[in-house]
């Protein structure tokens, strides 16, 4: 194999030195872009997590409302049913009062009295049961709307941290790869040094021997 003449090894040289450093620059620019696209990832990622925990919290928000909403309504109707109740047992026993009256009975003892005192028991039955129901209501409407907030605080509370995490995995793959593609760069760009060195180092100059009178 022929070799080549100082000059155009140096060329040569020089020349894989140049391209060397031109392939460096272009391979961080690459490694620059690339951390920038997950740089940007990541942060979509979060972004997104966060808009969707807002939307997911207001909108358990106001399914919690019409719950309660819902329960309190449902305790009105108890009351007013237990309401009903107590109107309908003073009319009845004012009815019986007036017709006790009318046929002389004595009201206040025998057996309208027991009347009065049967219907009266009745309705206060039902109307404690009508409350009860109604606090009920209150009571587990109460206790649903809970859960459900506490459901999505828990939820959102999960997607964020995934978020964060897949986040910092993007983050984390950029800057090992930017500093990957600066090394790898590197090391060719040296190699590169070295070649050009020892292709353009000149050649010791022979020693002559010296003669001695």
């Amino acid at each position: 194999m022929a070799t080549l003449p100082p000059s155009a090894a140096g060329m040569v040289a020089g020349a894989g030195l140049v391209a060397s450093y031109a392939e460096m620059e272009a391979s961080k620019a690459a490694a620059i872009n690339q951390q920038t696209s997950y740089m940007l990832q990541a942060r979509d990622t979060l972004a997104v997590a966060e808009v969707r925990a807002d939307m997911a919290e207001q909108y358990s928000t106001i399914q919690a409302g019409r719950t309660i909403r819902k329960a309190e309504l449902e305790a009105q109707n108890y009351t007013i049913a237990g309401n009903t109740l107590l109107k309908n047992m003073r009319a009845t026993n004012a009815a019986v009062r007036a017709r006790a009256a009318a046929s002389g009975v004595v009201l206040g003892e025998g057996s309208i009295q027991s009347v009065i005192n049967q219907n009266i028991q009745g309705t206060m039955r039902d109307v404690g049961i009508s409350d009860l129901n109604a606090l009920t209501a209150r009571v587990l409407g109460f206790e649903d709307a809970t859960a459900m907030l506490q459901s999505t605080e828990y939820q959102n509370t999960l997607n964020l941290y995934s978020a964060r995490s897949q986040a910092g995995q993007l983050t984390f793959a950029g800057e090992a790869g930017r500093r990957t593609s600066g090394l790898l760069a590197g090391a060719k760009l040296g190699k590169a040094g070295i070649d050009y060195l020892r292709l353009t180092a000149s050649p010791a100059a022979p020693k002559t021997p010296t003669s001695t009178s």
